[in-house]
This record gives C-alpha cells, sequence and structure tokens, in this order.
C-alpha cells in the first residue's frame, strides 16, 4: 500500500511515530519559512507541516504544490502548538513533520476547488463530476447511500427475504411512462424495453415459490424530469406471497424505522400512521401532504353559495367548491403584491382562475370582496375556518381537483416560508385506498390509478359492472415530509378478476396476451395471493441527507434536460452502428 494511514485517521494517540498519508491538497499556507498544507482523502484531512529552514528538495518542491495536486508524504506525527488545534477536524490536535514527499500527480487549475467556499453553478459541477465528487458534503451523501443499502439488505436478510436479479433487457409493456428503447441488432425491426420497473417480473417470482423476494433495483423511465426524479433510478423493489395488506405494510414499517434509527438515530414510532386517500385530499389536497405542520383545508362552498359575491355564487351553484386555507397569524406577513401576483400565479399554475383573501380582524372579514358577505356570512365563515383575529383566509373557488392541487401546492409553499416546520423531523405514514381508476376525459376511457394488477378492496368487487369509479385498490403510498417515498399494492392472483380489470381499461384477451402473456399464463398455474412495494432509493437517500436535490446523491446524475454533462450522453453513433441494427434515421443528427 502507498499509504499507512489515511488522512482522516490520526490522532494524539499516534503521536511520535512515522506515518504515510496520500491525498490531494485542500489548503496551502505558506507562513515565512514554514509551508502548511491540508492534505485530503474521503475519510478526512491532515494538517502536512513542511520546515523550509532545512535545505532539501522536500522543502522546494512544497513550495509548488497547488490545489489538487496528488501527493504522497511520509513524516512523524507532533502534537500541533498549544492553542492552534482545529476542533472542526477529527485530526484537529496533531499535525505530520513532513520528512519525505512524493508528488504523484499534478493538478492542471481546476476550474473550481472542491472544497472552496463558493458553491459552483450546478452546470459546471456535473461537466467536471470528477471534480464535484471530492467535495465532503457529496462524499458524505455516497457514504450514506452506501450505509442505507447495507440496512436494506441486513433487514430483509434476518426476513429470510432472497435478493433475485431481474432482466436490464425486456419488453415494452404500458407502465404509465415511456419505456427507453434498445434495438436489437439480431431480430430486425424488434426493440428490448429497459425496465420502468421489475413489476412483472417479481410477481412472476410469487407464482414460482419465491415467496419473499427484494432488489435493490435500477429502473429507467423516460418522462419530464424535476429535483426529486431521474430518468435512471433506483428502488428497493419487495414481493411477499401468502401476505394481507396489513403484513406488507407491518413489514416496510420496521424497515423505514431501521433506516431512520441505523442513519439519522431517529427512534420512530410504530405502527406508522394510517390516512385513507379520500382523507388526504379532504384535509390537504394531495396524497402525498407533508405531515410536519397542520394547516388544513376547509370547504366554505355551502356558505360561499348564498354569498353575493358572483365568483363564489357561480362556483357553488355550477356543483364545484370554494376550499381554502387559515394562515395563523398571516394578516400581515404578506403583502398585497404577494397575494395579487405571486400567491395567484402559483394557483394558476394549477388551473385556478384566481385566488381570494380575507384578513380576519374583530371578527369579521376585512378584503375588497368583504362587502358582497353579510355579517352573517362573515361569522360563519369565521367560525368555519376556526379564524382569529390576525388570520389570513385564502380561497380558490374551482373544481374539487383544481382545488385540491392548487391548495396543496400553495400550502407547501406557506409552511416552507413561513417555517411552520422543523426541517430536521421526519413525519413518515401510509396512505390506504386509492381509488383503482380515473377517468380520462380526453380519450373517454378509465386508466389506472397505478398500474392493472391492483387488487379490489373486497366489498367493492360489486362496482366492477355497475359503477367503476367507486371501486377502490388494495393499494398503499407511503409518504414522508411532502414525497412520495414509496407505492405498492396487494395484487390481482385470480386471471378472471385480472381480465374483468383489463376489460375496464379496454386491454382485450388478445392485446393482454400480446402485452403480459408470460404472466396472465402463470396466473392459470396456482399463483399464490401476493403483493409488494417499491421505495424510491435515491428519493431516501436524499431525504435522510436533507437536500432537496436528487442529482446530490447519485454519483452521476443527468440534467433536467436527460443529459451527462461530463461524458456528453446521449449522442450521435456512427451509420457503420445504424446499419448493424437495421436503423436509418429520418433526419441526420444536429452538428455537435
Amino acid at each position: 500500500m502507498l499509504r499507512t494511514h489515511t488522512c482522516g485517521e490520526l490522532r494524539k494517540s499516534h503521536l511520535g511515530q512515522t506515518a504515510t498519508v496520500c491525498g490531494w491538497v485542500d489548503k496551502y499556507r505558506d507562513h515565512a519559512g514554514i509551508v502548511f498544507i491540508d492534505l485530503r482523502d474521503r475519510y478526512g484531512k491532515t494538517q502536512i507541516k513542511f520546515d523550509l529552514s532545512e535545505s532539501s528538495d522536500i522543502q522546494k518542491t512544497a513550495r509548488h504544490l497547488r490545489h489538487e495536486d496528488v501527493v504522497q508524504v511520509t513524516g512523524v506525527v507532533h502534537s500541533r502548538p498549544e492553542g492552534q488545534d482545529n476542533p472542526k477536524l477529527e485530526t484537529g490536535q496533531v499535525e505530520l513533520l513532513a520528512q519525505t514527499m512524493t508528488v504523484l500527480n499534478k493538478s492542471a487549475t481546476p476550474p473550481f476547488e472542491p472544497d472552496g467556499q463558493t458553491m459552483p453553478n450546478e452546470e459546471l459541477r456535473l461537466t467536471h463530476r470528477y471534480l464535484d465528487l471530492r467535495r465532503p458534503a457529496l462524499q458524505k451523501n455516497m457514504i450514506m447511500r452506501h450505509n442505507l443499502a447495507k440496512v436494506v439488505r441486513d433487514y430483509f436478510d434476518e426476513r429470510q427475504f432472497l435478493e433475485v436479479e431481474t432482466p436490464m433487457l425486456g419488453r415494452s409493456t404500458p407502465e404509465g411512462a415511456r419505456d427507453y428503447l434498445v434495438p436489437s441488432r439480431v431480430h430486425e425491426g424488434s426493440f428490448f424495453a429497459l425496465p420502468q420497473s421489475p413489476q412483472l417480473y417479481k410477481q412472476t417470482l410469487m407464482i414460482a415459490g419465491y415467496d419473499r423476494y427484494y432488489q435493490i433495483a435500477r429502473c429507467f423511465r423516460d418522462e419530464d424530469l424535476r429535483a426529486d426524479r431521474q430518468p435512471e433510478f433506483t428502488q428497493i423493489d419487495v414481493e411477499m406471497a401468502f401476505v394481507e395488506r396489513e403484513d406488507l405494510l407491518s413489514t416496510i414499517d420496521g424497515l423505514v424505522a431501521a433506516m431512520l434509527k441505523k442513519i439519522r438515530g431517529i427512534d420512530l414510532p410504530l405502527p406508522l400512521p394510517r390516512y385513507s386517500y379520500r382523507e388526504v385530499m379532504e384535509k390537504y389536497g394531495s396524497d402525498k401532504p407533508d405531515l410536519r405542520f397542520g394547516l388544513e383545508i376547509t370547504d366554505i362552498t355551502d356558505i360561499a353559495k348564498d354569498t353575493s359575491f358572483g365568483v363564489f355564487k357561480q362556483t357553488a351553484e355550477a356543483g364545484n367548491h370554494v376550499r381554502g386555507l387559515c394562515v395563523k397569524g398571516a394578516a400581515d406577513k404578506f403583502s398585497r403584491r404577494i397575494l395579487d401576483n405571486d400567491f395567484k400565479n402559483l394557483v394558476g399554475d394549477y388551473g385556478a382562475k384566481g385566488l381570494a383573501y380575507f384578513k380576519v380582524a374583530g371578527g369579521k372579514l376585512e378584503s375588497s370582496i368583504a362587502k358582497f358577505l353579510t355579517e352573517d356570512q362573515q361569522k360563519a365563515v369565521v367560525e368555519r375556518m376556526k379564524g382569529e383575529d390576525g388570520d389570513l383566509l385564502l380561497y380558490v373557488a374551482d373544481t374539487y381537483k383544481v382545488c385540491c392541487s392548487a391548495l396543496a401546492a400553495l400550502r407547501t409553499k406557506l409552511g416552507k416560508e413561513l417555517n411552520l416546520y422543523d426541517p430536521n423531523t421526519f413525519q413518515v405514514a401510509w396512505v390506504l385506498d386509492f381509488p383503482l381508476l380515473t377517468w380520462n376525459p380526453e380519450e373517454n376511457r378509465w386508466d389506472a390509478e397505478h398500474h392493472p394488477f391492483c387488487s379490489l378492496v373486497q366489498e367493492d368487487v360489486q362496482h366492477l359492472s355497475s359503477d367503476p369509479g367507486k371501486i377502490r385498490a388494495q393499494s398503499y403510498d407511503l409518504i414522508c415530509n411532502g414525497y412520495e417515498a414509496a407505492s405498492g399494492s396487494i395484487r390481482i392472483h385470480d386471471p378472471a378478476i385480472q381480465q374483468q380489470v383489463f376489460d375496464l381499461l379496454n386491454i382485450t384477451p388478445e392485446m393482454a396476451q400480446a402485452k403480459f402473456g408470460f404472466l396472465m399464463d402463470g396466473l392459470k398455474y396456482g399463483a399464490p395471493p401476493h403483493g409488494g412495494i417499491a421505495l424510491g432509493f435515491d428519493r431516501w437517500v436524499m431525504l435522510l441527507a436533507g437536500c432537496d436535490n436528487i442529482r446530490d446523491v447519485i454519483a452521476f446524475p443527468k440534467t433536467q434536460k436527460a443529459s451527462d454533462l461530463m461524458t456528453g450522453a446521449p449522442s450521435p453513433v456512427d451509420q457503420r452502428q445504424l446499419r448493424d441494427l437495421h436503423i436509418k434515421l429520418a433526419d441526420p443528427p444536429p452538428a455537435s
């Protein structure tokens, strides 16, 4: 080995010992005859001292060291002079008095310093990701990612789960997002698809008798990106046979408790809270609400329909809703410009045509539209909203769906801007009983809310032919701090029920056989009751690391435009490769 110790290892217990360390020059200081450098590796930093009063090659070389040079230094461990300890470093009580040094590699001037005071822009960081990954903050995230994977594997291994790898090259199946397609050289005109999830394979494993499966699986979805989404991502994939919903929930309760305990030292009370889909939509307007603060939505449609304020009255008479938030003590915290522009534009992004607002004063409402409400109506609104003097009331009048999505976004913004929660806390809960189907008005048909294989709540089977919109699925989402952290369901294991659901989705037996033939065939040969779930591994690392961008917890992420700035992917390929794949481009690629 080129080193005897890492840069984060030396302590007072090593005093007088000769040690060899290797790393990158993090900081350089020349103090008139003595040169100090901080040498950095992923374990920490060690201060190296070069005494220039001694005439030797090492002292001359030391003066030419620069940021990110890679060096090997051998020396004797000394205590730092009295009063010069650095409490910010674990090695801060000692320094290495250099005896020999080898420059292993000189660095060109880096476009940014990995441990500099100023954070470079993301484009520059991703272009030079090899430098960005040297940053201690990012290295800490990568170490946490490794540790979390170990927690997951240990947890499932102790419970007799088997980790089984499923194929990367499969067939294209409808799963909600666009597939990434891989052309086949051998089978002209045919394509593999990269897996959006191992869904069909893990159900097949249950049919095959592997009753407890998990996998830390790579998945791919060609969809619009955002801060918490990547085109290629990792999920903790789980499936169990001979179980009911509660068995799945309690198993994942234990996993989440183990993750929070071992990574953040947090004791999570179990079982995790359970909410129905209907309940969270009513209270928070979202199926993944941040439960670290209240600020619940309240409906005043019945009061609004009798007012003379046209927007409220017409909305209620049309069968739509007037719903709002009571923001405690916020009457004077936002200017009219913010209310009329910023907040209005925010709810407008979710389809709302406007935002009405009132201040509560003296038990009544103050606003330019308050005159359209009688004194009794104002008192009724204040009472319904549980308003007090100094509160701010915010309303959206629209369809139920628009009210929910607009107010949920506004609620999230207010929670952050008003510091309504401690960012270091975790609120984890289950959302249950999602609708099995959602109506697609553009295509005049039903779509699966999650996927076509979700089992039905037994008492709702009666609605299969009469009122499919009433059917609840035995599905469940795990939510954490405003994010969907996991999603799953009990599966349909009866082929007859499965085809009934396919019928509602306009998937004929022939189409089902073409798309899911191997699963449909497998269900005929003794499929056990089974269910599963997938946890977003990258998202959990992001949450546990306290980040708000998933790219900071993935070693080599893609940009929001699904490109890799470091390698230049995706990129054109030469004509020979296209000929081998029997592909001809309609238009030549643009010049790079």
